[in-house]
């Protein structure tokens, strides 16, 4: 089956390389010259454990190719996908969805035959039947449906999560589209994955409701943590307390310095906007999103709390800025907060990440980017853990304390033994470990 993505990029480009691997013609469809050169080159626009070989390997195959020109991409394939971005629109938080009107429109000129268009960017309930009226407004004479199939990525380990997801949810009324998906989808049939259809409409709003409640049990968590630092708990021996009840999951329940990323902050936030648009406030949301946004800045002033009483003119060192491994985004980190409210407080801000340094320069101008971890280390006052990458789980503590001014280890993801640090010498600080 010939399958056309339009949108290049993290959706689309792994989407894409994975139904080609299934065996697919697939066509990945992006507006940037610059982008489609440089993967028709074998260069990656993002940093994606397995991607480049993945493409490669179809690129080579014959199964996979690129295209600036969306007519050309959707000729002759049964099923195109939007995979277009989507970010919070400035000003009041609404979804932009400017860009999926415009791929809609462009589709309906280019469309030359029978297809099932699928929305697999990420958009508010009801957006599907916009599509659908843009297509039909364009007079296409071809017979096309048009179906909602959210994504459900995790970034650093798309690619498994692609091809051997929990589900797969499809969201249409019509029987034809339903076939066409089927078959789409039909090389996941022997990993047994759930395929989950529903209405249109309620794909939509499956995808914000889960990254909803995912977001409400990180951020439960961490206020959990406080409470436990102010009472002499141990957050670590609660969450597993806790997350052994299956009706809640261990999954999600890591205290940390809040949550960011590409989903979460612009999904919660739209959702709360489409809430507030049909007059069905969603005061936990509310609340989930207010309390992870005030947490980064306070993961800040506990890094300043661990420096002494005056922290102007003292070093800080951070290690890791992307909000999670294995991936270079660094969208709503909590890093950015953190080392902003460092930066006002008068302290000098040194950092080191495996893969996101180049995208946190032009976001941090005033921080000094670090060859490696030690580097970043060396002549600080506090050594802070902000990404948990697998980098720092064995850092050599001992070259450390020689480089560092103070031995001080502010460990925001909790990956080390509070006993073993301080038998080291170090003055240990963790999340919710009183």
């Amino acid at each position: 089956m010939k399958i056309a993505l339009a949108g290049s990029g993290y959706v689309g480009l792994v989407s894409g390389a994975c139904f080609a691997d299934f065996g697919h013609e697939v066509v990945c469809v992006d507006k940037d010259p610059g982008k489609i050169e440089r993967l028709r080159a074998g260069e990656m626009p993002i940093y994606e454990p397995g991607l480049a070989e993945l493409v490669r390997r179809n690129v080579a195959a014959g199964r996979l190719s690129f295209t600036t020109q969306l007519g050309e991409g959707i000729a002759g394939a049964s099923a195109i996908f939007i995979a277009v971005g989507t970010p919070s629109r400035r000003g009041d938080g609404h979804a932009d969805l400017s860009f999926v009107h415009a791929v809609a429109a462009e589709i309906g000129e280019n469309l030359r035959n029978p297809a099932v268009i699928v929305t697999k960017s990420t958009v508010p309930v009801g957006t599907g039947d916009e599509v659908e009226r843009i297509v039909g407004a364009s007079g296409t004479q071809q017979r096309f449906a048009v179906a909602s199939n959210p994504e459900f990525l995790r970034e650093g380990a798309a690619i498994d999560d692609f091809k051997r997801p929990n589900r797969i949810v499809i969201g249409t009324e019509d029987e034809w589209a339903r076939g066409v998906l089927s078959e789409v989808y039909r090389p996941l049939f022997l990993n047994k994955a759930p395929i989950l259809f529903t209405s249109r409409r309620s794909a939509e709003l499956i995808k914000y409701a889960a990254n909803a409640f995912l977001a409400t049990k990180i951020t439960f968590i961490n206020e959990i943590a406080d409470l436990c630092e102010k009472t002499g708990g141990d957050v670590q021996d609660v969450a597993r307390g806790i997350g052994l009840d299956n009706r809640i999951g261990p999954k999600f329940l890591h205290a940390g310095p809040g949550y960011g990323g590409s989903c979460f902050p612009k999904d919660t936030l739209a959702l709360l906007k489409t809430a507030e648009d049909h007059d069905t406030p969603l005061r936990i949301v509310e609340a989930v999103a207010k309390v992870n946004d005030t947490r980064k800045r306070a993961m800040g002033r506990k890094v300043i709390e661990a420096l002494g009483k005056d922290a102007r003119g003292k070093k800080v060192a951070l290690l890791g800025l992307t909000f999670k491994p294995n991936t270079d985004d660094m969208r709503d980190a909590p890093s950015l907060a953190i080392a902003r409210t460092l930066i006002d407080a008068g302290v000098t801000v040194a950092a080191y990440d495996p893969e996101g340094m180049d995208l946190a320069r032009t976001l941090l101008p005033d921080v000094a980017m670090a060859a490696n971890a030690y580097a970043a280390t060396e002549g600080a006052d506090a050594v802070v853990i902000v990404t948990e990458w697998d980098a720092f789980r064995a850092l050599d503590l001992e070259r450390i304390k020689q480089l560092a001014k103070a031995p001080v280890l502010v460990d925001l993801r909790n990956i080390y033994h509070p006993d073993e640090i301080r038998a080291q010498g170090f003055t240990y600080v963790s999340i919710g470990r009183g």
